[in-house]
């Protein structure tokens, strides 16, 4: 719990961490969802942006070498200014706040006129980019030791304010942050002050993200290797002994999907899911949700099926979370709750929308093995339905078949729409620099929607669909796969199983077997 007084302002300098959004706190994420001002880093993740409310006001602060949208002393009067007026503001910064975050000059400022702080540490790319790249810090066997060093000085300076002498052997590993500017003054006064020529050293550049580069060598070699390779900033410098261990404890580049980006295009409130499994697996997920999901054009048809519950249905079927969600946010806006259902029997498309009904205390009677209207009705035979009540809330735009077969097969069915998918636009002209920039390796589809929203998307971004001929096209299953080869897309890949851990499956696979062609 936090230490917010209602109407008293109040600044929380935190640290995001180096760049997986996964690991901010927990602590971190209660501050941005609290937040009314969230003033953000160049450095932190646009992911953990998500977390703030959105009322909330965002300013962007971002920093990098020459080029400042806030100068220092602009950041510092900001938070104070926001503070005064009332106001929960969180400071998100890169990394730890007081690790070269110049945290510590915005604590005082807020001090100096009498604005409460609280901070709260974030892990530093200093620990977290060598432990992404294999190579721990520490080690009984090779460093028992650690210096983090600013790397960060002005090349013009006569004198430098570090202790060259005393720190090129003070310690067994040594980190500079904010270095490649530097790096060959670095080496150079390194070997100069006792250092060996052939002491490992790593550049980790955007550690912990599916970007993240590592360039290996010696202080003698290193300044050429990156010359040659043309390895840019911005990028942590390890140097020592420990480096030695990276060919063995390497994890996070050897994951299946590392490197990979990967374009989520579910609602963003349902994106999380599929995110998750990507980054999971070394993925960079891109999230550009081209579907909101609104509320139908009238509850009526919807508040009536459930006024009628009590005249007792047979069968209730569900076909996605969405619907399940909605139904039983009307079932107790008119002051109702689930044991308004009564003796209905409940069907679900898929198990994730069973986990939504099971979570709310709903026993599933039945799931079909495929995970489609076709599927469940193959659950539902003619001698079976004849004469029954059949309930179905859904998605206005929902395929036909489903309420149109169980009618020929006897039932008395009720279609009634729970929510609509309307087309969500803020990202379209980012949408199309990127794919115009070859950054993008595979778009996923969820429904037919998707696929139809994201090419609008593409459209109204001013793309083409030429566009995607080199990105892999993976669809959840073969509806969504039927709906993107009708609109000119080819198709790479299908879900075996239409669920998202099967998508992340099928592009697993996929990858593997392109890995495979290349061997």
């Amino acid at each position: 719990m936090l230490d917010i007084k209602s109407g008293a302002g109040k600044v929380f300098l935190v640290g995001a961490g180096a760049g997986d959004p996964g690991l901010l706190t927990l602590k971190g994420k209660e501050c941005l969802e609290v937040a009314d001002v969230v003033v953000y880093d160049w450095l932190a993740s646009d992911q953990l942006l998500s977390y703030v409310r959105p009322d909330a006001e965002l300013i962007y602060a971002g920093k990098q070498a020459n080029n400042h949208t806030l100068t220092q002393d602009e950041i510092n009067q900001v938070l104070v200014d926001k503070a005064l007026e009332g106001k929960v503001v969180t400071r998100l910064k890169g990394g730890d706040p007081y690790i070269f975050g110049r945290g510590g000059e915005e604590a005082e400022y807020c001090l100096r006129y009498g604005v409460p702080f609280e901070v709260v540490p974030g892990i530093t790319s200093a620990i977290s980019g060598p432990a992404y790249a294999g190579i721990p810090l520490t080690h009984r066997g090779f460093a028992s030791s650690v210096a983090i060093v600013t790397g960060h000085e002005d090349p013009t300076k006569d004198v430098s304010a570090l202790n060259w002498a005393q720190l090129a052997t003070a310690t067994d590993t040594l980190v500079f942050l904010m270095g490649m500017g530097n790096l060959a003054k670095i080496t150079e006064k390194l070997q100069e002050h006792g250092r060996p020529a052939d002491t490992p050293i790593a550049l980790v550049r955007w550690g912990t993200t599916a970007q993240q580069e590592v360039l290996e060598g010696t202080l003698e070699t290193i300044v050429a290797k990156v010359t040659a390779t043309g390895f840019k900033a911005p990028a942590v410098i390890v140097v020592g002994e420990v480096v030695k261990l990276r060919p063995t404890l390497r994890w996070w580049e050897d994951k299946p999907l590392f490197g990979r980006r990967i374009i989520v295009t579910r609602a963003r409130a349902q994106a999380s899911d599929l995110s998750d499994a990507l980054r999971a697996l070394g993925a960079e997920a891109v999230e550009y949700p081209v579907i909101k999901i609104a509320a139908p054009d009238s509850y009526e048809p919807l508040d009536n099926a459930i006024k009628g519950l009590d005249h007792g249905y047979d069968w209730i079927i569900f076909t996605s979370v969405n619907g399940v969600e909605r139904f039983i946010e009307r079932l107790f806006v008119l002051g109702c709750d689930i044991r308004a259902l009564g003796q209905a029997r409940l069907a679900a498309v898929g198990t994730a929308t069973a986990a939504a009904l099971e979570k709310r205390g709903l026993r599933v009677d039945f799931i079909p093995e495929e995970y489609r209207a076709e599927g469940l009705l193959a659950g539902f035979p003619a001698d079976q339905v004849r004469g029954k009540q059949i309930l179905i809330p859904r998605a206005l735009e929902a395929r036909t078949i489903l309420p149109e077969e169980l009618t020929r097969r006897g039932a008395q069915v009720l279609e009634v729409p729970a929510y609509k998918t309307v087309l969500d636009t803020a990202d379209a002209p980012d949408l199309v620099n990127q794919l115009q920039a070859g950054l993008i390796d595979a778009v996923t589809f969820t429904s037919s929607s998707t696929v139809k929203n994201f090419l609008s998307l593409l459209k109204q971004g001013g793309g083409q669909i030429q566009l995607l001929e080199e990105v892999t096209i993976a669809c959840i299953g073969p509806i969504t796969a039927e709906t993107a080869k009708a609109k000119g897309l080819k198709v790479d890949l299908e879900a075996e199983e239409y669920t998202i851990p099967g998508l992340v499956q099928a592009l697993v696979t996929h990858y593997d077997q392109e890995k495979g062609k290349c061997k």
